[in-house]
C-alpha cells in the first residue's frame, strides 16, 4: 500500500495554514496618514521581512511540489530542508522586529517583546518538526506515513495558534505604516492560488 501520498497532501494543507502566520505579518494597507516615526519603524522591519517571506514561500512550494513523491527518502529530505528554511526565516523575522526597537505606540516595548517571543517560538517549533522528520524511518512506508501524519497534525496546531502578538504589532498606525511598505506586502507571482 502506498501510504505517503495522502499524508503528504495533508502536510501541504497544514503548511498552507502555517503560512497564515506570515500573512498576518503582511496585512492589507488601510490608507490614512501615519506619522514619520511609525513609517520609519515599519520600513526597518519590512525591509527585513521580504527576503524571509520569499524563503518561507519557496520552502512551502518545495513541499507542495513533492506532494506526489513516492520515494520516502527524497520526501524526507525535501520536508527537512523546508522546515529548516522556515525555522531560519522565523528567527530572522524575530531578529528584525527585535532590532527595529519598540514600535512608536503605547505599550510598544511590550508588544515588540511579545512578537519577538512568538516568532522565536514558531522558529523553534519548525526546528522541532525538522528533527522529527529527520528521525522518521524511511525504510517502512507505513511507519513513515504514520510519522508524517503526526507531523502534519503538529503543523496544523502550529498554524492555528500563536499569531496574537503579531496581530497586535499591526494594529493602529504602525500596522497602517507596515501595510504601505513594499517589504511587508506578500511577494507577487509566488501565490499558488488560481486566479478567480
Amino acid at each position: 500500500m502506498e501510504g505517503t501520498n495522502p499524508v503528504n497532501k495533508k502536510l501541504v494543507a497544514a503548511l498552507s495554514g502555517g503560512a497564515a502566520l506570515v500573512v498576518a505579518l503582511t496585512g492589507c494597507g488601510g490608507g490614512g496618514e501615519s506619522d514619520k516615526k511609525a513609517n520609519d519603524w515599519a520600513k526597518t522591519v519590512c525591509d527585513e521581512v521580504q527576503p524571509q517571506l520569499k524563503k518561507i514561500q519557496s520552502a512551502n512550494a518545495s513541499i507542495q511540489a513533492a506532494s506526489d513523491e513516492q520515494d520516502s527518502k527524497k520526501l524526507q529530505q525535501t520536508d527537512s530542508k523546508a522546515f529548516k528554511d522556515i525555522s531560519e526565516a522565523y528567527t530572522a523575522l524575530g531578529k528584525a522586529v527585535h532590532d527595529a526597537g519598540p514600535p512608536p505606540v503605547d505599550n510598544g516595548e511590550k508588544i515588540q517583546k511579545q512578537a519577538v517571543k512568538e516568532l522565536d517560538a514558531t522558529s523553534q517549533a519548525y526546528k522541532d518538526l525538522q528533527t522529527a522528520v529527520d528521525k522518521l524511518d524511511t525504510s517502512d512506508k507505513a511507519k513513515f506515513a504514520a510519522g508524517l501524519n503526526d507531523i502534519a497534525d503538529q503543523l496544523n496546531k502550529l498554524s492555528s495558534s500563536g499569531d496574537q502578538a503579531l496581530k497586535k504589532l499591526q494594529e493602529g498606525k504602525v500596522g497602517k505604516a507596515m501595510a504601505k511598505q513594499p517589504g511587508c506586502q506578500k511577494p507577487k507571482g509566488t501565490s499558488t492560488a488560481s486566479p478567480s
